[in-house]
């Protein structure tokens, strides 16, 4: 039996955080398919392992335990795999950076299709696209973090914020060149940390399979349709 179950589409995006953390801390997980999933949505809220709308969910099978919701998922593998010694605050800034990266991923798909992009649309997104990256070079760079070395939040080693922050960028820019310019020019110490951290063998591995499982996909739909046509 693998560490834990996952339940997430075959795509790399919300669930890409939580397959990150897995494979940087070694741990086995099992995908379960787009069917096993739409299975455990349609059931009554009392009938699922956890009340909950959409994946990821993970079940954690030393314990029985069900968490949804990446940020939640986050927080609880920090605890259970002991990355880093964290105080209060340390926790607490984890959960901000990875509530960072939701909204991050939920503006850049225009909160899950609402509507579609254009080129004019686009074009007044990039600005606050390019805030949403100095949010995380500014993060980095209070904690001491520069191109060459250094982790976000001033740890000794890498810790889950590194982690979801490599996972957020790479994932976008491995798949969307404009974006990946971006990235470049507008914050090149996040863009070092993610270069970094990518560079580690898991998370290098972990790429490379999705990659071969899921294609080029990124979300999916007619969203990731009309990102592709202003942002590759």
């Amino acid at each position: 039996m693998s560490d834990f179950d996952l339940y997430y589409w075959p795509l790399p995006f919300r669930g890409q955080f939580v397959r990150a953390i897995l494979a940087y801390a070694n741990r086995t997980w099992t995908e379960r398919d787009a069917g096993e999933n739409t299975a455990l949505m349609m059931r009554k809220p009392a009938d699922q392992p956890i009340a909950f709308m959409g994946p990821p969910l993970l079940i954690d099978n030393a314990t029985g335990s069900a968490i949804s919701q990446m940020v939640a998922i986050s927080i609880y593998l920090d605890g259970k795999l002991a990355f880093i010694d964290a105080s209060p605050t340390g926790r607490a800034m984890t959960a901000k950076v990875a509530g960072d990266a939701n909204d991050v991923i939920d503006e850049l798909t225009l909160h899950g299709g609402t509507s579609m992009w254009t080129p004019d649309t686009w074009q007044e997104f990039i600005p606050r696209l390019r805030k949403w990256m100095r949010i995380f070079e500014d993060t980095g760079r209070r904690h001491g973090l520069t191109v060459e070395s250094g982790f976000l939040l001033g740890t000794p080693e890498p810790g889950i914020a590194d982690i979801i922050t490599a996972t957020l960028w790479s994932t976008m820019a491995d798949r969307f060149s404009q974006i990946a310019l971006l990235a470049e020019e507008t914050v090149p110490t996040i863009w070092g940390l993610t270069r970094r951290m990518q560079s580690l063998p898991a998370l290098e591995a972990l790429a490379r399979r999705s990659f071969t499982d899921f294609g080029d996909a990124y979300c999916g739909g007619d969203i990731e349709k009309s990102l592709r046509a202003v942002a590759s």
